[in-house]
């Protein structure tokens, strides 16, 4: 009864370290992120509720690559702290067989499996999809934001702004380049061959509306060198329904666990995710097998309770392996849709693994006296 009563402590006290270093870590790559995802404002427009909920969103995105790592530090500092304290020493003095230990470490990984295996097959694509959604379902709320001084802007589909001078909403010196027709009722010449050029000395931005002022609209064919050249005094240009170049549609980690596995068996051919065979067999394997290495990082942090003065059980070194084995991971499960031999491999790798560490445990324990 007491044995158990410590398993369930060491097993608590892995578990809120591991939460804790790993909110940590999510929440420094989430601000890194979060710099980036400022382009939404800036760039193309989007209302400051947007981007916070869409930072929100990428949160559950990020998190779930940090929890293999997560747990690697949480279950080592463990280790480690109760080595020096020689907590551990008195529970082997007291009768406790080491492979118990390792027995509590393994099933404490499967916590962590269960976590992982929850964010990458449900709630991570959830989480991205709804983000992607965001962008799609709400507009951007001015063109003010994006007008760049003395910049080409291309924010906009098929669209490119230059302004000198910007004061507030008082633009100086205007250039304007349509290349999709956006401005076609400018111009007599309605073929999708068109380029529209306008420029303006000055201009008043109001919204998604822009004012411009004594300039002139240049129309021209790509096809020949004839152009249309019209005078203005005051034009009003309404940009609501032109498109910024936001990305907008699902990419392949933001579909569902069960659209890829349709697309994997082609019951989902509408789905143009579907037509990506390598890239969904990659992504399957990253969020469905990949987790099930995280007994085997579990595993070969128990060769540190091992007595044994052999150099390659150092606690460097046995760091230095569990590391070596997420970038190998990281690297091998890319390559998965590519090459059946490192597909097997990957599969295979943490039944392999976790027979022969556990082998490698049984063994030494066995020559040990405590």
């Amino acid at each position: 009864m007491l044995q158990n009563i410590i398993y369930r402590n060491f097993i608590t006290e892995i578990f809120k370290t591991f939460l804790v270093i790993l909110f940590g870590l999510s929440i420094i790559a989430l601000t890194v992120r979060a710099v980036n995802f400022l382009d939404l404002i800036v760039e193309s427009g989007y209302p400051l509720s947007i981007y916070f909920n869409y930072s929100v969103l990428n949160f559950l995105g990020i998190a779930p690559k940090f929890i293999p790592f997560s747990f690697l530090i949480a279950l080592t500092i463990f280790v480690v702290k109760h080595l020096q304290n020689n907590e551990l020493l008195i529970l082997w003095t007291a009768g406790v067989k080491k492979i118990q230990i390792v027995n509590v470490f393994f099933i404490s990984s499967f916590f962590a499996l269960i976590i992982y295996l929850f964010f990458t097959t449900f709630l991570t694509p959830l989480s991205l999809n709804k983000s992607r959604s965001l962008l799609s379902q709400e507009d951007y709320n001015s063109i003010l934001p994006t007008l760049k001084i003395q910049e080409f802007n291309d924010s906009y589909k098929n669209l490119i702004f230059f302004v000198e001078k910007k004061s507030n909403n008082q633009l100086e010196n205007v250039f304007m380049q349509d290349r999709g027709n956006n401005f076609k009722s400018l111009s007599s010449d309605t073929s999708k061959n068109s380029v529209t050029n306008i420029v303006a000395q000055k201009g008043v931005v109001d919204d998604k509306r822009i004012i411009l002022l004594n300039g002139q609209i240049i129309s021209s064919s790509k096809n020949n060198f004839d152009n249309e050249i019209i005078k203005f005094d005051q034009l009003n240009i309404d940009l609501s329904k032109v498109n910024t170049n936001t990305i907008k549609d699902p990419k392949l980690q933001e579909s569902s666990t069960m659209k890829l596995i349709n697309c994997f068996f082609e019951k989902d051919l509408l789905n143009p995710n579907c037509a990506a065979k390598k890239e969904i067999i990659s992504s399957l394997n990253r969020r469905v097998v990949l987790p099930f290495y995280i007994p085997v990082i579990a595993l070969i942090c128990s060769l540190l309770i091992i007595s044994s003065k052999k150099k390659y059980f150092n606690k460097n070194l046995i760091f230095f392996y569990n590391f070596s084995l997420l970038i190998i991971v990281e690297l091998l499960v890319r390559y998965t849709g590519i090459y059946d031999s490192v597909f097997y491999l990957f599969l295979l790798s943490p039944i392999l693994l976790t027979i022969i560490i556990y082998a490698i445990l049984i063994k030494n324990f066995s020559k040990e006296t405590v």
